[in-house]
């Protein structure tokens, strides 16, 4: 029965990752019903916790961008990218990690790939190397974002084992900036010389290269007190929830019916601090609050929900229904093999395209394994392996942008631009967050 439910699950992934969107989510909801009503296991209860976290996370993050503090975010990247670029190949990887870092979104890329493929190109470097680290960096950011769905999931699952949000983010933000920088140093020279291009000079000739322009270099946007204001309170509220979960003695405590007093999760503190700010946003800065439900941060969001919903809750009920025999056959394999487990990540990542995903899917089944906290953290950053088939949206904005064409798909579809910088990034995240979480966790 294990290898029976064990293939529905993955065809479900199969077909949810086929179809894509919000079917993805839709189909964990199908494998569930069969489970229960075919396979007759016993369903476990729907992840409140983690979709409540997430959905009080992506609200902020969706005030956040009506009020056009996304924006200006955007406008302080742009501005820093402009001012050195020289050093574009390092930097716009590490500005893309930052600023999606603080977003707690990977949406800050489209409005930077313009903004790189103008600097490279203005500087004469390959738009090729910065741009195919850049996008690496800015989905990687994600699994060290203190708000970002993945990070919220990876909370909720890394609770009861005693590993705080603090200490996540102690191991994965500098794991995956020194996997950002050694894959900004792959691509440094990758390529010709963006003028010795034969392809490059083909284009100037035809006219399909647009050419830089003064005035696009000195362009400024101007922001209103509403969106800096927004910024500065989302990041208030980002710091507060960091500093709550870092340590712990900030959080009220109350006594049970028992008298025993608790300090309230840190999935509560997440959802009242968060679902608070949202509010606080809205009343400070004055958006029209109808159109949070319609910006592509929610959207997006609202889609990790449903993953959640639908994703999560198939894994459980079949990790939880297949228990006895996992502990007796799979968890010595697994625990003798760790390197199974970041290749299952990257795998799945690699269909699915989404990080908050693929955390929702495997990191239960991991937990049912007895994996120690260090190891699961180690793996973690492998949910990054959506640029391996080069068809999400940020990858294809990448190579749209890049009107010189040395951003590329090759002939074999899987000889792209963002094959090494991605594997190397992956490959150097996971080793460090495996041995600096051995360090923290023991």
């Amino acid at each position: 029965m294990f290898w029976l439910e064990l293939l529905l699950v993955l065809i479900v992934l199969f077909y949810g990752a086929k179809i894509g969107d919000v079917f993805l989510g839709l189909a964990g909801g199908l494998g569930v019903a069969v489970l229960v009503f075919v396979f007759h296991v016993q369903p476990t209860s729907p992840p409140i916790d983690v979709m409540l976290i997430i959905l009080s996370v992506v609200l902020s993050a969706a005030a956040l961008q009506v009020c056009g503090g996304l924006d200006f975010l955007v406008s302080i990247a742009e501005r820093i990218l402009r001012k050195y670029p020289q050093h574009i190949t390092v930097l716009a990887p590490l500005v893309t990690y930052v600023f999606t870092f603080l977003a707690g979104t990977g949406h800050v890329i489209y409005s930077l790939l313009p903004v790189i493929q103008e600097v490279a190109k203005g500087y004469k470097v390959r738009p090729e190397r910065p741009i195919s680290i850049a996008v690496v960096a800015s989905q990687q950011a994600i699994t060290a974002s203190p708000i970002s769905a993945a990070m919220a999931a990876m909370v909720g699952f890394m609770a009861p084992l005693g590993v705080s949000m603090g200490t996540l983010i102690m191991i994965c933000v500098p794991a995956t900036l020194i996997g950002v920088v050694l894959g900004a140093l792959s691509v440094y020279r990758k390529g010709v010389e963006l003028e010795d291009d034969p392809v490059y000079q083909t284009r100037v000739v035809e006219g399909l290269v647009k050419a830089v322009s003064a005035s696009s270099r000195a362009e400024k946007k101007v922001f209103g007190i509403n969106a800096k204001r927004s910024v500065v309170l989302f990041l208030l509220g980002t710091v507060l929830v960091v500093l709550m979960g870092t340590f712990p003695e900030l959080r009220p405590a109350f006594a049970d019916s028992n008298g025993a007093v608790k300090t309230i999760s840190m999935s509560q503190t997440i959802q009242i601090v968060m679902l608070a700010l949202s509010a606080i946003i809205v009343l400070a800065c004055k958006p029209k609050s109808g159109e949070i439900l319609q910006s592509s941060v929610f959207r997006s969001g609202a889609l990790a929900v449903i993953c959640a919903f639908g994703l999560c809750w198939m894994s459980d009920t079949f990790v939880n229904g297949q228990m006895s025999f996992i502990k007796e056959n799979v968890s010595m394999y697994m625990t003798d093999n760790v390197f199974i487990l970041p290749v299952m990540m990257f795998i799945v990542s690699a269909l699915i395209t989404s990080q908050a995903a693929t955390t929702l899917i495997l990191i239960p089944l991991a937990l049912a394994f007895g994996m120690p906290a260090y190891l699961l953290i180690g793996a973690w950053p492998a949910v990054n392996g959506y640029f391996f088939f080069p068809v999400a949206g940020q990858c294809i904005a990448g190579l749209s942008f890049d009107d010189t064409k040395t951003t590329h798909i090759g002939k074999f579809v899987l000889n792209h631009s963002y094959m090494r910088p991605g594997l190397i990034n992956v490959v150097v995240s996971v080793i460090m967050a495996t041995l600096i979480g051995k360090m923290v966790l023991g």
